[in-house]
């Protein structure tokens, strides 16, 4: 085979020009698709578009609805100029900042607002978990508990102070109140404490309190917490001015509330459950679950809040009266566009290599294997690991070779069984025969009598490979009528009778009702008689044969005996030519070998099957499931 009509080749060939294709085409869509994109979407900044989103997140962290909404929108929208509607998933309005001049809604919103999702594109500051740091819910603090906490914060800044240190006091988005130490800020005069009124905001109501953590910073990471050693900085901890951070009634509650949730989600997952000191925790950033539990934390904290924060929204950002500035793709972008067109196109074609070079290696592997078979290796095998068509074409190739080293190695054991079975018989005739010419023998009556024996047992065993040769010639002639079952077996017991009287065994037939079906009669008889013969040969005296019939789904026919029976090994083996329970190959206690495998092939013919169950000292039963549809004539 040519270079060229390799099949390597020819994949490479045609990945090349669909890759391009396909490539080519891509790359001037997508610079279609982005012009109209840009000229739709001209003027918006991520900058502003994030700050959009930050401000609308925190409302729908800190409120269990949309409710008020409005005048956010309002807000927003008069400072940045833009045109901001939020709508729900199925697109109703709940607030829009656009009047009657302003076009309809794009078909793909800007971003979709949710605290217990965020975008990382839009706030990038969101944490792995996606939660932001806003939706507190349960573990937001009444105005006592706060006050305690202030009054604290206070003691260790005035702590702080006395040995020449400051800092400032923080509030977290729960608002907890902490010290974050300063380090080289001039010392300022302890603010005395405010009173604080019971403020404790409503349930999805927002309660606001200076001084708020700068919201562009990190969440978690601007907050000092008393006893935290992070918050004294490289000079160490002050004396007495550090207290253990203790959870208050709250936070304790809010936290059992989330243990309980992980633990469940623990718990279906089959995993130990985390240690009931977690409940005491001022907060959920101070989880510090192993790598395979944070799933499980992460969900429990959705959960938790989402009765707390409101329902995800669309958020759709444009320009007022759906005005936008036209603009075209630069020089520079086109140039992207081919640069990438071309890294696509090396890309697919280097894939496109690996994946046929992978594909056709199993296809030499197949090619040598089957020269090797035809040199007359019989036992040359695919070795492959590859999988889908070619795989599977090997594994059927390996069952062909499996089997053609199968058929030949009974071809082998045959003719070797042919030749040790036509042996004796014939051994036996020529014996007598040249001693009857040398004189030393007469042919006497009853020699002549046990010559024709040995020629009925060769003619038998001449008929039977015969019958074989049909069969596997497909040419095995069927002729069918409507018979009934009951006298076949009848006959057939007749026919074996003589034999069961002279071993004493007992032969009956047994049939339900009147069974009957199309068959070939003479064939039937054939193989029940196979079978009866090697029943009431292998059946001591005192034993017993039964021959039963029975109409179910078709016509069932049983041949069961009392007698030796056969081993679990060999119930595999008995349809094979030539194979005897006797591995002694006497015909004293076995025939031809041929029987069974000739019934089996009689069954088939008629369209049947044929299955045999033994147990050792117990005996045998072979039963044929004859279909109830008539035959057609041939194999």
């Amino acid at each position: 085979m040519t270079r060229r009509h390799s099949l390597l080749t020819r994949l490479l060939a045609m990945s090349v020009v669909v890759a391009g294709c396909s490539v080519g085409a891509s790359a001037w869509l997508a610079a279609q698709s982005t012009t109209g994109a840009i000229n739709q979407e001209i003027g918006e900044s991520l900058a502003t578009d994030a700050e959009i989103y930050d401000r609308l997140l925190g409302h729908a962290a800190t409120h269990a609805d949309w409710a008020g909404v409005r005048a956010l929108v309002d807000t927003v929208a008069e400072e940045t100029g833009r045109r901001i509607t939020v709508t729900t998933p199925s697109r109703k309005v709940i607030a829009d900042s656009g009047g009657s001049t302003d076009t309809t809604l794009p078909s793909t919103p800007t971003a979709v607002v949710d605290p217990l999702a965020v975008d990382p594109v839009l706030k990038p500051d969101a944490g792995k978990a996606g939660i932001d740091a806003r939706a507190v819910g349960p573990y937001r603090l009444p105005a006592v508990e706060r006050a305690q906490l202030r009054r604290v914060a206070q003691s260790r800044l005035d702590c702080l102070r006395k040995y020449g240190r400051d800092g400032v006091i923080v509030e977290k988005p729960n608002g907890r109140l902490a010290v974050e130490e300063v380090t080289g800020a001039p010392r300022e005069e302890s603010v005395p404490e405010a009173p604080v009124a019971d403020t404790t905001p409503a349930e999805g109501v927002a309660e606001r309190e200076a001084p708020q953590a700068e919201p562009d910073r990190p969440p978690g990471d601007d907050v000092a917490i008393p006893g935290d050693p992070k918050m004294t900085g490289d000079a160490g901890v002050t004396p007495g001015c550090d207290e253990q951070v203790t959870a208050t009634r709250t936070e304790q509650a809010a936290s059992t509330e989330l243990l309980t949730l992980v633990n469940a989600c623990l718990d279906r997952q089959g995993k130990a459950p985390l240690l009931p000191k977690v409940a005491d925790l001022p907060s959920p950033d101070e989880l510090r679950p192993a790598p395979d539990d944070q799933r499980c934390v992460d969900s429990a904290r959705r959960e938790q809040l989402a009765a707390h924060v409101s329902e995800p929204a669309y958020l759709y950002i444009a320009r007022p009266g759906g005005k936008a500035a036209p603009v075209d793709l630069s020089t520079v972008g086109y140039s992207r566009i081919a640069w990438t067109a071309l890294a696509v196109l090396v890309l697919t074609v280097g894939v496109t290599a690996l994946a046929a070079t992978r594909l056709v290696r199993p296809i030499h592997a197949i090619t040598s294997a089957a020269r090797k078979m035809g040199e007359g290796d019989r036992s040359a095998r695919v070795r492959t690991r590859a999988r889908g068509e070619i795989g599977e074409l090997a594994a059927t190739f390996n069952r062909m070779s499996e089997q053609i080293e199968t058929a030949e190695r009974q071809r082998r054991t045959m003719v070797s069984d042919v030749a040790h079975e036509l042996r004796t018989p014939l051994v036996n005739i020529r014996g007598w025969l040249e001693a009857s010419q040398d004189g030393m023998a007469k042919l006497e009556p009853a020699l002549v009598a046990s010559l024709v024996e040995e020629t009925v047992l060769l003619q038998h065993i001449i008929d039977d490979l015969q019958d074989l040769a049909l069969a596997d010639a497909g040419k095995l002639r069927m002729h069918p009528e409507q018979v009934h079952v009951r006298s076949i077996l009848a006959q057939v017991a007749s026919a074996h009778q003589s034999q069961a009287n002279a071993s004493a065994v007992e032969l009956r037939v047994v049939v339900a009702g009147e069974p009957d079906l199309s068959a070939d009669p003479t064939r039937l008889r054939q193989a029940l008689g196979n079978l009866v013969s090697n029943a009431v040969r292998h059946t001591p005296a005192g034993g017993r044969v039964t021959l039963s019939a029975r109409q179910e789904d078709g016509v069932v026919i049983e041949v069961a005996d009392t007698g030796s029976g056969i081993d679990a090994a060999s119930l595999p083996h008995v349809f094979d030519r030539f194979w005897r329970a006797d591995r002694s190959r006497s015909r004293a206690s076995g025939g031809s070998g041929l029987g069974l495998a000739i019934t089996h092939h009689l069954v088939a013919a008629h369209g049947g099957r044929i299955q045999v169950r033994s147990a050792v000292d117990v005996g045998t039963t072979f039963t044929i499931h004859l279909p109830p549809r008539p035959i057609g004539d041939g194999s």
